[in-house]
């Protein structure tokens, strides 16, 4: 099958992994990764939480910085121009929806923050603590694929930054956006791989003694 963005050179190189590299975490809450919530049923970002709590398992391991974001709205008047009905309800500072999921957070080591657009970086404090960090790679994993996580790979990106997405370690509400959401960014701006990929690329570092030097 003739693939017409090969053709014209889409997808011609790769980004690869810089020797700086941080995680963040786009969305694991609990109105995403609880069923009991009506956005929280979803079996592929059921099981891009547990992937990716083994790669922040990883990274913590190697010190590697970690940053989660998630969303809510301190009243009605911040949230937006949002289309989706159920976020204008119950999605309140302090509300259930907002707790992070144990599985993937660390309050003793991750770096949270609200946010209340798609990106994980606008109106953040994300780019000063990357900064800090010293950061050149942004591993990107998160839900909704098709929404959130693109929208903070193409940031990534636009910031100046290496980016890699496990594509494991992202989910959606469905499969086909998902798919074909990362193989348009794969095209244009990441390299798109897998959480045993980046953790390989974990034990190859030593940030800990790069912090010191």
């Amino acid at each position: 099958m003739t693939d017409k963005y090969a053709e014209t050179s889409f997808g011609a190189r790769t980004v690869g992994y810089g020797t700086r590299p941080a995680v963040v975490v786009v969305d694991f809450q609990k109105g995403f990764t609880d069923p009991t919530f009506e956005l929280g049923r979803s079996p592929y970002v059921h099981k891009a939480v547990e992937q990716t709590s083994k790669l922040l398992k990883a990274a913590r391991a190697q010190n590697i910085p970690v940053a989660s974001c998630r969303v809510g709205w301190g009243s009605e008047k911040d949230i937006g121009y949002w289309k989706i009905g159920c976020l204008h309800k119950g999605w309140f500072y302090g509300d259930p929806t907002t707790e992070m999921d144990a599985r993937v957070y660390d309050p003793a080591y991750d770096f949270n923050f609200w946010k209340n657009a798609p990106s994980i970086f606008f109106g953040t404090p994300l780019m000063s603590f990357l900064t800090t960090q010293c950061v050149d790679t942004v591993i990107v994993t998160g839900c909704n694929t098709s929404g959130c996580v693109r929208a903070s790979i193409v940031d990534a990106f636009s910031y100046g930054y290496r980016v890699i997405v496990p594509e494991d370690c992202c989910g959606d509400v469905d499969l086909g956006p998902h798919q074909s959401n990362l193989q348009d960014c794969g095209r244009r701006y990441c390299d798109v791989t897998n959480a045993a990929d980046v953790m390989a690329y974990f034990s190859r570092l030593n940030p800990s003694k790069a912090a010191a030097e």
